[in-house]
């Protein structure tokens, strides 16, 4: 995951001055030093380091802090204010015409993912109520149309484009297009090179000319370290981009383009893209970041993620069979599909106050698991899933045949079903409480405790 490294350095710089009654100037001015080698082994910009740094240090000498009842708590608040006014301070939103179509000009090097990603914005962009189209005015990467017209294809978003013709022309015409087929959004992928140069900025000037785009996205590889931050001041000199979306977060991103881009270039990270997936992507919201690098958790991405996957009808036909005491195995699955609906599980349990790198570092979500779950329920006839009493060798060793696993593993199931089952019992009387609970995690019983392998 991006920043384990930054956030486990943090963490321990954090933890020496928590077991102190009262700070020092040197207590302060040693955790400094190591809160400064963390950013730089994280590859931040030097630059910003020292600013970064010297800005902390000033705050955390101040006697508000050093007389305070818990000193620790209020560096790990300034260190937080910090590291959000870092990454931009507030959220930024995407800029829509006042004027439909809205052009989006997605500029940068190749093998950024501005292609898949773009067209993860573009999907983004249709949940909300959008008509986005996607130009492919990328003319030169081989195969670079054909796979901005499979991603249009997996989204169900239109592409235009007119092969190896010039890209300014596909531009203006793209815009058009949209402008005559009800398209408010237009995505232009524009060519990337494998580093910045003369002719690519010609190019992209031209095409920023001809149609005058409302934003222009530069998509960085965060897992590129200073070469991205390099490469984003390069584009923002020659084109004066507004805003920029990081990809890749999801490897082993030290963080350093995400602390650094933004004090380097001006220009608000407004989206990240966080896994291959193509809804895999969120607005980059700079407080939540930092409380993720500080391992304070992200609950309210948690909480987005659980009411996108969240289906309230079902949740209150499980509360009616809850309170009449029918939960099912059919309602297991249903529960599995939804929380499985949110995410890589283990993206999820890092947004989790406390459960931090450090803190996940000895447990893993086997996924695999969690399918071998469906996979034995879904083996069951629906008879079976409504009466699991009625499951005898036979019929287990059939299930069993069915989803290729062994009795044994089809036994554990049942009895963990049967011990969710008893504490869904046990909860009826709790009608509210429960309900809460059940929003709050997205429908499933029991909490993230009730699935199979955690």
């Amino acid at each position: 995951m991006a920043f384990e490294g930054l956030t486990e350095k943090l963490s321990a710089a954090f933890k020496k001055l928590r077991g102190k009654g009262r700070l020092s100037e040197a207590d302060v001015k040693e955790a400094m030093r190591e809160i400064r080698l963390a950013l730089l082994e994280a590859d931040v910009s030097y630059k910003v380091v020292k600013e970064f740094v010297a800005s902390v240090t000033q705050r955390a000498v101040g006697a508000d802090v050093l007389e305070s009842l818990s000193p620790a708590q209020m560096i790990v608040k300034i260190v937080n204010e910090e590291l959000t006014a870092l990454m931009g301070g507030s959220d930024t939103k995407l800029t829509i015409a006042s004027k439909p179509p809205t052009v989006v000009m997605l500029v940068g090097l190749q093998g950024a993912g501005k292609t898949t990603n773009g067209g993860k914005l573009a999907g983004l962009m249709k949940k909300q109520g959008k008509r986005p189209l996607l130009a492919a005015c990328d003319v030169y990467r081989p195969a670079a149309i054909r796979q901005l017209q499979i991603v249009g294809a997996q989204l169900d978003i239109p592409v235009f484009e007119e092969g190896q013709g010039n890209p300014v022309e596909i531009a203006r015409h793209a815009v058009e297009h949209a402008k005559s087929h009800g398209n408010d959004m237009v995505f232009l992928d524009t060519a990337g090179r494998l580093h910045v140069d003369e002719a690519l900025m010609e190019e992209l000037k031209n095409i920023k000319a001809a149609v005058e785009p409302d934003e222009i996205m530069l998509v960085v590889d965060a897992m590129t370290g200073q070469d991205a931050v390099n490469a984003a001041q390069s584009f923002n000199e020659w084109l004066d981009i507004d805003s920029v979306m990081l990809t890749k977060l999801d490897g082993d991103a030290r963080g350093g383009a995400a602390l650094s881009v933004k004090a380097i270039t001006g220009k608000p990270i407004k989206f990240a893209g966080s896994g291959e997936k193509l809804d895999q992507i969120e607005a980059f919201h700079p407080e939540r970041m930092a409380s993720r690098i500080l391992g304070m958790g992200d609950v309210l991405t948690l909480i987005e993620k659980a009411e996108a996957a969240f289906d309230e009808k079902k949740a209150q036909e499980l509360e009616q069979k809850l309170r009449s005491n029918k939960f099912t195995l059919q309602d297991y699955y249903d529960q599995l599909v939804q929380i499985r609906g949110m995410g890589d599980l283990q993206d999820v349990l890092a947004m989790m106050p406390g459960m931090n790198s450090g803190a996940l570092k000895n447990v893993t979500v086997d996924e695999k698991i969690l399918s071998r779950t469906e996979a034995m329920i879904l083996s069951m006839t629906p008879y079976e899933r409504e009466n699991p009493s009625c499951l005898n060798h036979s019929r287990k060793r059939r299930i069993a045949a069915g989803s290729g696993v062994k009795v044994e593993d089809l036994n554990k199931l049942l009895k963990q079903f049967e011990l969710m089952n008893s504490m869904m019992k046990q909860m009826t009387g709790a009608g509210k409480k429960r309900k809460r609970m059940m929003r709050g995690m997205g429908g499933l019983p029991g909490g993230m405790g009730g699935l199979p392998g955690m």
